[in-house]
C-alpha cells in the first residue's frame, strides 16, 4: 500500500483543515519544500499536494511549490486542487507532478475530464471523489452535487479510470480513523485503485486500510500533529 504523506497548501504555507473548512487553517509549516525534503529523508516515496488557494481560485495558484518540490526531491507527487483547464492540466505536469488528481471537473464537465483521461492516460489521471453523506462535493468542497459516490465512480471507472482518491469530508482531519466501511463497499462494488483519504490517526488505521486492500493511504494531521512519526511510517514504505 503506498504511504501518501500530504501537504496542503495555503498562502504559500503548509496548512491542515478541519472537514474542508478554511476558517479551520491550522499553520504547521512556512516552508512546504522542506517538509517534503523531511519526508523524502525518511524513505518516504510519495506525496500529495493540494493547493488549497487554486481550489477556492478555480485555477491553479502555487504552481511554483510543486515545480520547487519536483526539481529538489524524488517524491511522486500527486497534485490536486484548481485543475479545471487544459492549461492547468498542461502547467501541473510541466511543473513536476507525476499524477493529478481532478474532482469538480469530473462533475461539471465530465465529457473534458474523459478527454483528459484518454489523452494522459489512467495512469495519470486520478479522479476526485470526495462525499459528504455519500454526496459528491467539489468546487474546495463548497458544493455538493445530487450524485451518490458508487455511482459516481462507476460511471468513470467504466470510461477507463483506474485510480480513485476518496475522502469522506465527515473525517478529513478530525483524527477520528479513516470510513472504513464506505471504503469496503467501494472496494467491493468496483475494480478501481482506491487511495483513501480523511481521518487517519494511528498506525492501527494504515493496517486496517491495508488490511481491505486499499492501494494507497494518504495521511496529514496525523503527521503534523505527532499522533503517527516518520519513523514509524518509513518502517511501512
Amino acid at each position: 500500500m503506498r504511504i501518501i504523506p500530504a501537504i496542503d497548501i495555503l498562502n504559500s504555507k503548509c496548512v491542515r483543515l478541519s472537514k474542508g473548512d478554511y476558517a479551520s487553517q491550522k499553520i504547521y509549516s512556512h516552508n512546504p519544500l522542506e517538509v517534503a525534503k523531511e519526508f523524502e529523508s525518511h524513505g518516504i516515496q510519495y506525496l500529495h499536494l493540494v493547493d488549497l488557494d487554486g481550489a477556492k481560485s478555480k485555477h491553479i495558484v502555487n504552481f511554483k511549490i510543486l515545480e520547487s518540490i519536483a526539481q529538489h526531491t524524488a517524491l511522486k507527487i500527486d497534485f490536486g486542487g484548481g485543475i479545471k483547464s487544459a492549461e492547468d492540466v498542461k502547467m501541473a505536469f510541466d511543473s513536476g507532478a507525476s499524477q493529478i488528481t481532478i474532482g469538480s471537473v469530473a462533475v461539471d464537465k465530465p465529457v473534458l475530464f474523459l478527454e483528459w483521461l484518454q489523452k494522459y492516460g489512467p495512469d495519470k489521471i486520478i479522479l476526485g471523489a470526495d462525499a459528504h453523506n455519500r454526496k459528491i462535493a467539489t468546487h474546495g468542497w463548497m458544493q455538493v452535487a445530487d450524485m451518490d459516490i458508487v455511482d459516481f465512480i462507476h460511471y468513470f471507472e467504466k470510461e477507463g479510470v483506474r485510480y480513485v482518491v476518496c475522502t469522506d469530508i465527515e473525517k478529513d482531519g478530525m483524527l477520528n480513523g479513516p470510513a472504513l466501511n464506505l471504503y469496503k463497499e467501494l472496494i467491493a462494488k468496483t475494480k478501481i485503485q482506491l487511495i483513501a483519504s480523511g481521518g487517519v490517526s494511528s498506525l492501527q488505521d494504515l493496517y486496517d486500510l491495508k488490511a481491505i486492500t486499499c492501494h494507497g493511504a494518504i495521511i496529514g494531521k496525523a503527521i503534523y500533529e505527532g499522533a503517527i512519526s516518520l519513523q514509524e511510517l518509513s518502517k511501512l514504505c
